[in-house]
């Protein structure tokens, strides 16, 4: 790893909704040991409203948010990401830039709540779903002993962290 402060990148499509959201959470939970970002291959232009709603009743600060294309992070002049996640699962099919600094990455799929359909509850209710799937990722995550494994045990830990059932 690159820093006692480690950079993580969420990657997903539009960068309106799960990417954001993951990015909320590593910033506050893993404040002085982690700095997120978040960027889309094809990013929507916009936060969706309900991420920003959600984030706001939840005390995260929303202002900075903007959705963000990933050329922004392949760039030399980018910040070195440690690791790059993605949250869903065309993002994960799709061929990432190079990440300067070779950073270790693993998918961490979860159901895309800007694509339900139903009534303002319902709509909620996925948002809010998805932040506890991503909430108790983020949290296994930052507290894994990342000083005292190596890599190969890492990547096994990291790929774990995505492959269960989201909780």
């Amino acid at each position: 790893m690159s820093s006692e402060t480690y950079n993580v990148l969420f990657l997903c499509t539009g960068n309106s909704a799960r990417s954001i959201i993951a990015e909320a959470i590593l910033n506050r939970d893993g404040r002085g040991r982690f700095k997120a970002f978040s960027a889309g291959s094809h990013p929507a232009g916009h936060v969706h409203p309900e991420a920003l709603a959600l984030l706001k009743k939840l005390n995260f600060k929303t202002e900075d948010f903007r959705s963000k294309d990933w050329s922004e992070f392949a760039d030399p002049a980018a910040p070195v990401m440690d690791f790059v996640f993605t949250v869903c699962d065309n993002a994960a099919k799709e061929t990432c830039p190079v990440w300067p600094g070779q950073p270790m990455s693993a998918h961490w799929g979860v159901p895309d709540p800007a694509s339900v359909n139903g009534n303002e509850s319902e709509k909620r209710l996925a948002f809010s779903d998805t932040f506890r799937m991503l909430n108790n990722r983020i949290s296994i995550f930052i507290n894994l002993p990342l000083s005292s494994l190596d890599k190969l045990s890492l990547q096994e830990r990291l790929d774990e962290i995505g492959s269960k059932a989201p909780a």
